[in-house]
């Protein structure tokens, strides 16, 4: 194994870790320690990152379905602003093992439900116009391009 595991990918090296412990803990007795905690404390130091990929993710598809609904608003410029820091917090804290488990239509939906609670926005697409990729690549004017590109076929 990789020393670097941590570092590279903390999601699947929790995941290995608590495999590698669940073993451990089937087959050695060791007085005193609470396997079952330990693997769920190690498991849990991945989930976090995980979540907090997934919270990033939603607060930036929000504000860029604001930007796009309310571009009058006086708010749009703290809605850049909060769009670039979640994308860098996203992209800081991204690992590979953690596509497959990121449901991006998902995060969309939760995103439009959350901006179709406020005003009343301009018509938003029903359907997540962005790849993963794009979230993690591209810059935010990129991210508007194609919400407004999107936005030409599919509305509400």
């Amino acid at each position: 194994m990789s020393d670097d595991l941590y570092d590279r990918d903390i999601l699947h090296w929790s995941e290995q870790q608590a495999s590698l412990l669940r073993r451990v803990a089937g087959t050695e007795a060791a007085p005193g320690v609470d396997w079952a905690h330990v693997v769920e404390e190690i498991e849990g130091v991945g989930l976090s990152e995980l979540n907090s990929v997934r919270s990033y993710l939603r607060i930036m598809l929000v504000q860029l379905l604001k930007l796009h609904g309310m571009p009058e608003s006086p708010m749009v410029g703290d809605w850049r602003a909060d769009a670039i820091a979640a994308q860098q917090e996203v992209v800081q804290r991204f690992t590979p093992s953690m596509r497959e488990k990121i449901d991006l239509a998902r995060l969309y939906a939760e995103a439009l439900a959350q901006v179709e609670e406020g005003e009343e926005p301009l018509p938003l697409p029903l359907d997540c116009p962005y790849s993963l990729d794009d979230l993690l690549r591209d810059k935010r004017a990129g991210l508007e391009a194609i919400l407004n590109t999107a936005s030409g076929t599919r509305s509400r």
